[in-house]
């Protein structure tokens, strides 16, 4: 095949990821002629930006759902029923997170602020599409430099300043411990291909015995544990979501968990010779440490969350827990009769639904200058603002867990997926999720009882952000919906495990 047929064939694939790059360089190139040499910009061009930026997300959705899906053999990218499901969610909850962003942004840097997100949803996108280490490894890192920027832009402050440089010089130390891994993997398997890579290690599966193998294992679960905030590579979490704006922390406590697990789960059945995940689970020391560290950070997520005066911390701690909680169905992966790589999408996407939402509602309750922060801050929300109050509620009852919403069902699906398992392993498991379940009821019902039984002292005014509040209504109503009608989410997690 000639090269240029080559190029089109594979840009054929990628045809999303073309539309939201080539709109993040329009704005990049566009951006700084419409702003003035002492940063003046027209009142409203942050709204001009954000409509481009849901055309864009609207036509990227137009063609992920006329994009092939195909086994693509040993070529560059893999457009599965997996990425299909990976497109999908990161685009539905792009266009989310664009909404929240809407009024957290002044003019002048609205631009460059759109640009960073749609490259950061272009880069989870390039992970799940990936058939390469190089490119899982790209992927990662195009969500990572954007996030940078992003995380500075709305806001520069002197705890903006701080929370940035965390993330920054952590992120950086996480990725180098992923490239290093990758790097052993390599070295093992000879090529960067993950087809090859899958066929030379089923051939040869005395490979996965090799201490240079474990290693490189332990190398990319640690760096990817950054991503999905793990313990022990969670604690710049609270610092950071402290630091920044409500919309930056929305971002932060879904997108990195996707790209993490993504990565997680294109990477670990490859490295045990396994072409797909639809059969695959976790074995021997990876195993141990999967396990271990779904333990730990369900309970250092909860536990420390009872602990906090500060909304953007304890909602740091949760983002903890949760990623616990997922850790439990790639633990248990797929040789249960009920699938915990299936929980784990389904989990992840309702998971996104309501901490987005509840992060949404935040950002409308309050202004871009004085915005929630303390737990303090919740009280008599339900008489300033009966209806944000009433869809945070909701929100929250699902991230606790309880009927009637998604959450409850998506908990009970990791329940289920580890106890159906049938080992002492996995049952474990299912206990100290269930545990961990109560425990963060406490935290997000005590927010309930200051909205609903405590006096505010401030007077607070109409909400101004009505482009966040329609983004925590989506999420409240879906919440609820998700409940009733929880199959063609299920249906479409099932489809992302098959044809890999």
């Amino acid at each position: 095949m000639p090269p240029y047929q080559a190029i089109n064939q594979a840009a054929g694939l990628i045809i999303p990821e073309i539309i939201l790059l080539a709109t993040v360089c329009i704005m990049f190139l566009a951006g700084p002629f419409l702003v003035s040499e002492t940063g003046k910009a027209p009142e409203g061009l942050r709204h001009r930006w954000g409509i481009l930026s849901l055309l864009a997300l609207a036509a990227a959705m137009f063609a992920w759902m006329k994009a092939p899906i195909m086994d693509a053999g040993a070529g560059p990218f893999r457009p599965d029923e997996f990425v299909w499901f990976i497109r999908g969610i990161s685009l539905v909850f792009g266009t989310l997170l664009t909404l929240v962003l809407w009024d957290q942004i002044d003019d002048g840097h609205a631009a460059e602020a759109y640009a960073c997100l749609l490259a950061i949803l272009a880069g989870a996108n390039f992970t799940a599409l990936a058939n390469d280490l190089v490119g899982v490894f790209l992927g990662l890192e195009m969500v990572s430099i954007p996030t940078y920027i992003l995380l500075y832009l709305a806001r520069r402050d002197w705890m903006t300043n701080e929370a940035t440089i965390k993330y920054f010089l952590l992120s950086i130390f996480s990725s180098a411990f992923v490239l290093y891994g990758l790097s052993w993997v390599f070295g093992i398997a000879g090529t960067t291909n993950l087809t090859a890579i899958t066929d030379r290690i089923a051939a040869a599966p005395v490979t996965t015995d090799l201490g240079m193998f474990r290693l490189a294992m332990v190398l990319i679960i640690a760096g990817l544990s950054f991503r999905i905030t793990a313990v022990p590579f969670h604690f710049y979490a609270p610092d950071v979501f402290q630091g920044v704006t409500t919309s930056s922390a929305a971002m932060l406590s879904f997108v990195p968990k996707v790209v993490g697990f993504t990565a997680l789960l294109r990477l670990l059945p490859v490295c045990f010779g396994s072409a797909s995940f639809t059969d695959w689970m976790p074995v021997g020391s990876v195993r141990v440490v999967l396990m271990v560290l779904a333990i730990l950070t369900m309970f250092s997520g909860n536990l420390l969350a009872l602990r906090q005066t500060s909304i953007m911390r304890l909602l740091a701690y949760s983002s903890i827990a949760h990623a616990g909680y997922m850790l439990v169905g790639l633990t248990v992966g797929n040789a249960a009769a009920n699938s915990g790589v299936a929980s784990l999408l389904f989990y992840l996407s309702m998971y996104g639904i309501m901490t987005i939402g509840l992060f949404a509602l935040i950002t409308a309750a309050g202004s871009f200058a004085r915005p929630l922060r303390s737990m303090s801050d919740l009280a008599g929300l339900s008489k300033s603002h009966p209806s944000i109050a009433l869809m945070m509620a909701v929100c929250l009852i699902g991230l606790s867990g309880l009927p009637p919403t998604g959450g409850f069902l998506a908990k009970l699906n990791l329940f289920v997926a580890a106890w159906s398992e049938g080992t002492a392993d996995g049952r474990l498991l299912a206990i100290v999720l269930a545990v961990n379940a109560v425990i963060a009821a406490t935290y997000y019902l005590r927010m309930i009882a200051s909205m609903y039984f405590e006096q505010s002292t401030v007077v607070r005014g109409l909400s101004r952000q009505p482009a966040a509040w329609i983004a925590g209504c989506v999420c409240a109503v879906a919440t609820l919906a998700l409940f009733a009608v929880p199959q063609p989410l299920m249906d479409a997690a099932l489809r992302a495990l098959s044809h890999q």
